[in-house]
């Protein structure tokens, strides 16, 4: 009786949930690339830890992971994923797999890194090689004492076709970590049966392009819509570090990234957050109420 009367209640929580993410504006403000530079940690850090943002996801393969992961350890209620990384796009500033590169060789260009670009790896890699590297790079971060609560994809390579999507999932659901799914997958033919009924789905998942003024944060906090949205913004310094691994990339490097900063630490932004009726939520929450 006492099991029937806590499944009921447990139903109800969540149904009353579900119920609230239709309802109300739910908003997770979400910062990619940790692990990436120590500019990009440093600027991820100060924001985590001033409420500026309330999540971010952690790249594993590269050279500053060690920083964000001793980081991670001593703010063990932090809500950080993992940006599962199979793509190495600057120019100079390159990385590879967390496996050895024998074992997984579709996985890599002609110099031995990541593939550039999320076209190229989508049309050249083994999906079970993709699913092996992934796996690893979450046991990887487990072992240096991070707790992923969500798993998205950087460059959304992971986004690009069924196989590798079907990949995402099924180490998504094997580990028991929610993976940030768009809403817009499920009436995908292709995608669609791919997703679980207890999945998360993101009614919307922004960021800011280049050519977008800084009053596109505004329009979108004043114009969210009731549902789940995810801000996906990306944070850093704009100093020598951070100039030189984006410098062929200039309108998304140093500037843009500080950019990101600024504005979210601002007032002004924190001030249109509580005038708007937006609820920050974080992934680590919404697992809870699955």
């Amino acid at each position: 009786m006492r099991r029937r009367l806590f499944v009921a209640f447990c139903i109800s929580i969540t149904a009353s949930l579900a119920a609230a993410q239709r309802a109300d504006k739910l908003l997770i403000i979400h910062a990619d690339d940790l692990g990436m530079a120590h500019s990009v940690n440093a600027a991820s850090i100060k924001a985590l830890e001033s409420g500026a943002i309330n999540s971010a996801s952690v790249m594993v393969p590269c050279p500053w992971f060690p920083e964000i992961a001793a980081w991670a350890r001593q703010h063990a209620d932090a809500d950080l994923g993992l940006h599962l990384t199979l793509t190495s796009e600057w120019a100079y500033y390159r990385w590879g797999p967390v496996l050895s590169k024998t074992l997984v060789p579709s996985l890599l260009d002609p110099d031995g890194y990541l593939h550039r670009t999320e076209a190229e790896a989508a049309a050249k890699i083994d999906p079970a090689e993709a699913e092996a590297e992934i796996r690893a790079q979450i046991a990887r971060a487990r072992a240096f004492g991070i707790r992923p609560t969500h798993l998205d994809a950087h460059m959304r390579t992971l986004h690009q076709n069924a196989a590798l999507f079907g990949v995402l999932l099924k180490v998504a659901h094997d580990n028991g970590i929610p993976a940030a799914i768009p809403r817009a997958f499920a009436s995908r033919s292709d995608f669609a049966p791919l997703i679980r009924p207890d999945d998360i789905l993101i009614d919307g998942m922004p960021t800011i392009s280049p050519s977008d003024s800084p009053a596109y944060y505004e329009n979108l906090i004043r114009n969210l819509k009731p549902g789940l949205t995810e801000l996906i913004v990306h944070l850093g310094y704009d100093d020598a570090e951070l100039r030189a691994i984006t410098i062929d990339h200039l309108n998304w490097g140093a500037a843009w990234r500080q950019r990101d900063f600024d504005v979210l630490r601002s007032d002004r932004f924190r001030r249109l957050l509580r005038e708007s009726g937006v609820k920050l939520v974080t992934w680590r929450e919404l697992s809870a109420s699955r």
